[in-house]
């Protein structure tokens, strides 16, 4: 499993996260990053990885 967090007080709210991992990430109302799950499964580890480096404001930390 990979350990996934987020910095809510650093996301700008574009979405990227979303459409990488939509079963990890959503979004408020305000467009902020919310997390559905702490744990992804192996098959989601790609797209937390991805997520993570496309995020602009480096809200998403990942560890294994």
């Amino acid at each position: 499993m990979v350990k996934v967090n987020i910095d809510r007080d650093r996301c700008y709210g574009l979405g990227q996260c979303v459409l990488a991992a939509p079963d990890v990430f959503d979004q408020d109302d305000d467009g902020i990053v919310w997390l559905l799950v702490e744990e992804a499964r192996p098959e989601q580890h790609d797209e937390v990885r991805q997520a993570a480096l496309t995020c602009p404001r480096q809200a998403i930390g990942v560890a294994d």
